[in-house]
């Protein structure tokens, strides 16, 4: 891509707000799977159908355009940078949380779920406490239904961070190959993505991932054994590094916007249509275009909200951007726990499904907050949670960092 001069502001609050927005698209998002028919750790005892359209707008991108940020974050992190030194801050940023949440905060999910699976079990254990926990860690409680056996110990949605780990690793060990390369290798190929290249490319390597990956391979999140999700999300993680410092590819993002925004509604209708109507015993075309038009909205949902998010946010900084790119991961962290937690309880009462929802939203709402303001203030579990061990010092301006002889401070 062309690397043109990058814009005068010290970080990239753009990118920061989105990072934020499809966080907290994913929180809503489970608490949707909660009410939905398709399958997750819970279910509501009325869950159906009717909020499957509306979840499949944000299914086909939301973790993708994570990838991505995460990708651009990268590049920022890596640039004036060793290898080592990236892949320690990585490592130290993501390694703890994701031991947090293996041990401590998903077991109360797997509990759930096989109180809920196993209900006529009377080996179940009656508590959390009540010799669950040592079966969980030890892999032996041997927790199996129609449908398989659950295996303990486990990520669940933190999934997400693993791979991210995994991904910042090959690109640790992969930096020192690249920066030894000739600066005009991958000149040709920046000039095939530029102009129309840059959306429709990406569109065909989502949609060939989709037509001719993902019926052999599907989703299973076991990071071992997961082509498919690995090709799109470690590309889509490549193609946010590689464009991260090139004004060109998002001034053009902002150009396409309304124009991406149009096809991701219209691709989403087709595609909620399909997935309402396309049964098993379908001819193969009807499911590889289906499988199209589900990537046609994924990749023009990400052009859109790149475009929309470089144009407003850009230069949108103040307090509470400060606040939510800190708290968002910490956010993340605890949020299906709680609903997992509160949503089994709910169910119970047995409460008017609005107020029955509202209150899983508030409550996960609130625990997410409370959760964030007590491990910032406790300095020891700060890096547990994925926050800096100390908060942040103030930002230098760009012209203050450049009279110190240091970087200016850019999205991570």
């Amino acid at each position: 891509m062309t690397n043109a001069a990058p814009a005068p502001n010290t970080r990239r609050t753009d990118l920061d707000w989105l990072r934020i927005a499809a966080f907290g698209l994913l929180i809503l998002y489970h608490v949707g799977m909660f009410y939905v028919s398709w399958d997750w750790h819970v279910k509501s005892s009325r869950a159906g159908p009717a909020l499957e359209p509306l979840m499949l707008m944000t299914n086909p991108w939301r973790l993708t355009l994570l990838f991505l940020i995460a990708g651009c974050a990268s590049r920022f992190m890596t640039d004036g940078s060793s290898a080592w030194r990236f892949l320690k801050s990585r490592i130290g940023r993501l390694l703890p949380p994701l031991a947090l949440a293996v041990f401590v905060i998903v077991p109360p999910q797997s509990y759930y779920e096989i109180v809920e699976g196993l209900r006529a079990d009377p080996s179940l254990p009656k508590t959390l406490l009540d010799g669950f926990y040592l079966k969980y860690i030890t892999a032996s409680g041997n927790w199996c239904d129609a449908n398989g056996c659950l295996t303990t110990p486990t990520y669940n949605h933190m999934w997400f961070v693993a791979y991210l780990l995994a991904y910042a690793i090959v690109l640790a060990a992969l930096l020192p190959l690249m920066r030894r390369m000739p600066a005009g290798l991958f000149r040709p190929l920046a000039r095939v993505i530029e102009g129309p290249g840059l959306a429709l490319l990406p569109f065909a390597f989502l949609a060939a991932a989709r037509i001719l990956l993902y019926p052999a391979f599907g989703a299973t999140h076991d990071i071992r054994n997961d082509p498919y999700v690995h090709v799109i999300s470690f590309g889509a993680f490549l193609f946010g590094y590689a464009i991260a410092k090139d004004e060109t590819a998002f001034a053009r993002f902002e150009r396409w916007r309304w124009a991406a925004l149009a096809i991701a509604i219209v691709s989403w209708a087709g595609f909620a249509i399909a997935a309402a109507t396309i049964i098993g015993s379908s001819p193969e075309w009807m499911k590889v275009a289906a499988r199209a038009v589900r990537e046609a909205e994924a990749w023009a949902a990400i052009v859109a909200a790149l475009g929309f998010a470089s144009r407003h946010w850009r230069h949108a900084d103040g307090p509470i951007r400060r606040t939510l790119t800190q708290a968002i991961f910490p956010f993340y962290l605890i949020h299906q726990t709680i609903i997992v937690v509160l949503g089994h309880h709910l169910d119970r009462l047995r409460l008017p499904l609005a107020l029955e929802a509202g209150l899983l939203i508030a409550g996960t709402a609130l625990g997410c907050w409370l959760f964030y303001d007590l491990t910032r203030r406790i300095p020891w579990l700060r890096v547990w949670v994925g926050l800096p061990r100390t908060s942040d010092p103030p930002r230098l301006s760009a012209s203050h960092a450049q009279r110190r002889g240091t970087k200016p401070n850019v999205a991570r």
